[in-house]
């Protein structure tokens, strides 16, 4: 089973980042352009938070607040879960549904490694079944 730090070496560990003190509409639009769910929070080089789309539709629309007006530090969650970069993508996928999060950030020492998904984690089930399959249908073939 493959662990956060392989995935990421495929995927790759670009990760868009929002700064606390800007708007929520510029977080929006910033996730709208790079189709993307979420975004970290940085300040000074340090995670501090994470705003998803989740966020935004609770704590901005279902509220009434201006999305002009409203910073991203308001309505951001300011305590992220993480993972260990040596974590299986089965951990992965436990943390998330225990935590009801689509997007977990892959944290070593300190510093932001990249950022799965959920979609990140159930491609690299299927991947994985799909090689199994593969190698079961070779077995019985031969």
């Amino acid at each position: 089973m493959q662990t956060a730090k392989q995935l990421l070496q495929h995927k790759g560990n670009l990760v868009w980042s929002i700064r606390p003190e800007e708007s929520v509409l510029k977080a929006i639009e910033l996730m709208a352009e790079k189709s993307i769910g979420a975004l970290v929070v940085m300040q000074h080089g340090i995670l501090v938070g994470i705003l998803s789309e989740r966020d935004y539709a609770r704590k901005v629309i279902l509220q009434g607040r201006s999305s002009i007006d409203t910073k991203v530090e308001e309505i951001m969650t300011s305590n992220v879960i993480y993972i260990d970069p040596s974590s299986n993508v089965e951990d992965c996928m436990a943390v998330m549904t225990k935590n009801h999060i689509r997007h977990l950030p892959v944290m070593q020492e300190g510093q932001l490694l990249g950022i799965l998904s959920i979609g990140d984690l159930v491609k690299a089930q299927i991947a994985e079944q799909q090689f199994i399959i593969e190698q079961l249908e070779h077995y019985i073939s031969s």
